[in-house]
């Protein structure tokens, strides 16, 4: 008798349980939002975009971290339950052990770190999605206190001896992309990222020179990035933790060659619409030919960035440290704020960036200044 009523009774709850949502969604099918939803190519954003038409990405993070803590508790305690369930009991057992893990694996969906990662299970967008990683700006003004005229370093072959002929203002642009390559390595979590940034500082104002860039860095890096789901004093939630090998160079040769790579660790934390990432990190030095053997006591072992959003306002600080003490107590201070500069267009944004340590760029790691620049930004951290 359970083998046959089992397949009934379970496809009568199911259309119980649909009724709301089907009720709601033909509700909102109605509505011409619907329409737009077409011509979106990309799969993954396509079907999002059908689920926000239909009312089904409209709970928040906070809902989404309530339910996940009830499931933990509800699923804490099934091993007690499990021993008594009849044949049929099991049925309906499984659906609702599915959707507890389910409630656990959508942890913080829909929070800031979770809409720039794809942390939770429901927010995971395919393989291969081009997405904006870091900020990406212009800014035609970019002016410093202290002009780095000879680059040098304890490598002796990456010293400059005659002074290069530099002006204060140049032009600032950064682009950067990720793209996640593997997605789910441990059951429904663990995704690699494989990233790359793009700096330059172009001294377009430098007729004398004819305009030559002064500096390029370039960033290719991988990361396996796994979501968290811890809760913190002060509202604050624990959402990401990753570990990637990261290279940076500035792609020259001889006395102007720069380059570093490091084994990163990431923290990611927010808080509504607060954001906090953690970097430290582990210096691989390359031997007696490396470039820059000291850049960490410069450039820092590790880095604090906090984000915040506010209206259409972006404000992020960033702040690094060599982690010694005295005379190599070192480290810079960032900060941007992306601005509105006119209502029809959210993502283009006016942005200020102000910068004052060591290690603005790769050639400068042990040159300490003053950097003040303004523009454009197409996208910030948030």
């Amino acid at each position: 008798m359970p083998h046959i009523l089992a397949p009934s009774l379970l496809a009568t709850a199911t259309a119980i349980a649909l009724v709301p949502a089907l009720s709601v969604r033909a509700q909102e099918a109605a509505q011409p939002v619907i329409a737009a939803c077409v011509a979106v190519e990309n799969d993954a954003l396509r079907l999002q975009c059908y689920d926000r038409a239909a009312g089904r990405g409209q709970q928040g993070p906070a809902q989404a971290d309530a339910a996940a803590a009830e499931a933990r508790t509800v699923v804490a305690a099934e091993p007690e339950v499990v021993d008594t369930l009849t044949p049929l009991g099991e049925v309906f057992q499984a659906s609702a052990d599915r959707q507890q893990l389910d409630a656990i694996a959508n942890v913080g969906k829909g929070s800031l770190l979770d809409t720039r990662w794809e942390l939770a299970r429901d927010s995971k967008l395919g393989l291969f999605n081009f997405r904006v990683y870091k900020p990406l700006y212009l800014l035609p003004a970019f002016w410093t206190s202290d002009v780095n005229d000879t680059p040098s370093s304890p490598n002796p072959d990456n010293t400059v001896d005659m002074p290069q002929s530099l002006d204060s203002l140049e032009t600032k642009f950064q682009i950067s992309f990720k793209t996640k390559a593997l997605e789910n390595l441990f059951g429904d979590n663990g995704d690699v990222w494989m990233g790359y940034t793009q700096s330059s500082r172009w001294q377009v104002y430098n007729t004398d020179e004819s305009r030559p860039f002064r500096e390029t860095n370039y960033e290719p890096e991988v990361l396996l990035v796994f979501r968290n789901g811890y809760g913190l004093p002060g509202g604050w939630h624990g959402r990401m933790s990753a570990i990637g090998i990261n290279h940076q160079s500035n792609g020259r040769g001889g006395e102007l060659s720069r380059s570093w790579n490091r084994v990163v660790f990431n923290f990611g934390f927010d808080r509504e619409d607060w954001a906090l990432v953690a970097r430290p990190w582990v210096h691989l030095k390359d031997g007696g030919d490396d470039d820059n053997p000291d850049i960490a006591d410069y450039m820092g072992r590790g880095d604090l960035t906090l984000m915040h959003v506010r209206g259409d306002h972006r404000l992020t600080v960033m702040g690094r440290h060599s982690l010694r003490g005295g005379d190599e107590s070192r480290g810079a201070l960032q900060f941007d704020w992306g601005f509105p500069i006119h209502p029809g267009f959210r993502n283009f944004r006016g942005h200020l960036q102000l910068f004052h340590g060591y290690g603005e760029s790769l050639i400068d790691y042990n040159h300490k200044a003053t950097y003040i620049g303004l523009g454009i930004s197409l996208q910030d951290w948030l």
